[in-house]
């Protein structure tokens, strides 16, 4: 049977595309962050999953560091992050960064390195 999640279960603000869900509660083996960050130096500090993790940019140009890489990614390219590799990114600017980034398991496991 097919799930349908409203907005109200996952979003911080009703105007913006901003907020989380765990999927497994509903029989899938992902988890959602959409990310909306409006200030330039935005972003997550350094951090790695047991699974891969694909950021969409939706908005913006964003700096990710994966590993030893650094990668400046914009507004329609993926970047795919394998298990276990530490990574963080940062809002560029100007202007904000829009991410959806898709956690390949169905509960968050994070382990933060800074």
């Amino acid at each position: 049977m097919a799930q349908v999640i409203d907005r109200e279960e996952w979003a911080v603000r009703p105007d913006r595309w901003k907020g989380e869900l765990q999927c497994a509660p509903y029989g899938s083996n992902s988890c959602l962050i959409f990310n909306y960050l409006p200030e330039t130096g935005g972003g997550p500090r350094l951090h790695s999953h047991p699974y891969a993790e694909i950021f969409i940019i939706r908005q913006g140009i964003g700096l990710f560091t994966v590993g030893d890489e650094e990668i400046e990614a914009s507004a329609g390219q993926i970047v795919i992050v394998p298990p276990g590799t530490p990574h963080k990114f940062t809002n560029l600017g100007p202007g904000p960064l829009e991410t959806t980034d898709i956690h390949e398991n169905g509960t968050f496991i994070t382990q933060w390195l800074e």
